[in-house]
């Protein structure tokens, strides 16, 4: 079997659609499943993780072949807005591009059953759940940098840390006032800036930021923000996956998210702590309240503990079969 992974824009596109393709694509090695990076009508099976105009062209010729059209949708209107300058305009018209181009796919991957839920609403094609995964290989070592980089950023024990392109929609409000709200904790968001890239609210946000509130930019090795935090704290609201979340986890730190759907497997107050603000409570006044609950390095320990377990089943070895499972699906029809 010859698969053509193909991922449209990649030498443009970062971040967690940039991570899942990569994870793919050492689990085919894993299962030493040949592929190539390359669009082409010879493979197999063709598999696309950006349905963009060029994506969507081939996928209309494989299906004309009889060729099975695999594609991940990691994109979805719902968690298109909020990101960077001008995705609100564009998130209206997208959701009809995006009906329109799932909908040339045989078969489509969901990171989550949430993004089922929504995807089940664009386009008449079959879905299966398959998770981002998380690798683990990529974090071997990672303790040994903590004190390099708590150094670099002038970071404290218990530090509060967020990974990932700084964008409004993952909570960036409600992590600087936060910031704010607890002058005596180190706040970290390790990920790219893009300033040029942000609409004048985002900027304003991180320029206004508190003194305790450490916008890193682009990190060389990002075991680094992994060693240097205590807390990850992921007030999103709204998110296919996180793979981020999914390696805090496997890294042993224990994870503040907001209680959206998204993370419904997620158990509060066991492996996580879940933040959904009682009437009359105000979004950091809720965070707050779990921020403080683990200053106690004991319960982040056995929090800790608890989410590394959790998160076993989304081991890249653990996932990859379901891809295997995927293709032979696909090309037995």
């Amino acid at each position: 079997m010859l698969v053509s992974h193909y991922f449209e824009l990649a030498e443009h596109v970062t971040g967690g659609i940039s991570e899942s393709v990569a994870h793919q694509r050492k689990m085919l090695d894993r299962l030493d499943v040949a592929y190539t990076t390359r669009p082409t009508l010879d493979a197999d099976v063709m598999h696309f993780n950006l349905m963009g105009p060029r994506s969507v062209w081939y996928a209309k010729r494989a299906r004309s072949k009889g060729i099975p059209v695999v594609a991940n949708t990691h994109v979805t209107a719902e968690d298109f807005g909020d990101s960077f300058r001008f995705t609100n305009a564009l998130a209206r018209p997208l959701k009809p591009y995006l009906r329109w181009a799932y909908g040339h796919a045989d078969a489509l991957v969901c990171p989550s059953t949430y993004n089922q839920g929504l995807i089940d609403t664009y386009a008449d094609v079959p879905t299966t759940v398959v998770s981002n995964g998380v690798d683990t290989e990529k974090l071997a070592g990672f303790e040994s940098l903590e004190a390099e980089y708590r150094e670099r950023y002038e970071l404290s024990e218990p530090t509060v840390f967020l990974v990932g392109h700084v964008i409004k929609r993952k909570g960036l409000e409600t992590f600087v006032e936060l910031a704010r709200a607890r002058p005596e904790i180190d706040f970290a968001w390790f990920g790219p800036l893009d300033l040029s890239l942000k609409g004048r609210e985002t900027t304003a946000l991180i320029e206004n930021a508190p003194e305790n509130c450490t916008f890193t930019g682009f990190v060389d090795d990002i075991r680094g923000a992994f060693a240097a935090g205590d807390v990850f704290c992921f007030p999103t609201h709204e998110e296919n996956e996180g793979i981020a979340l999914l390696e805090a986890m496997a890294a042993g730190k224990p994870v503040v998210v907001r209680d959206i759907e998204t993370f419904s497997w997620l158990a509060d107050g066991e492996d996580s702590l879940k933040v959904s603000p009682d009437p009359g409570e105000s979004d950091v006044e809720a965070f707050a309240a779990a921020i403080d609950e683990l200053t106690d390095a004991s319960r982040r320990e056995m929090l800790g503990e608890a989410g590394a377990a959790r998160v076993e089943p989304f081991s890249l070895a653990s996932v990859a079969d379901n891809y295997r499972a995927l293709y032979d699906e696909v090309t037995a029809e």
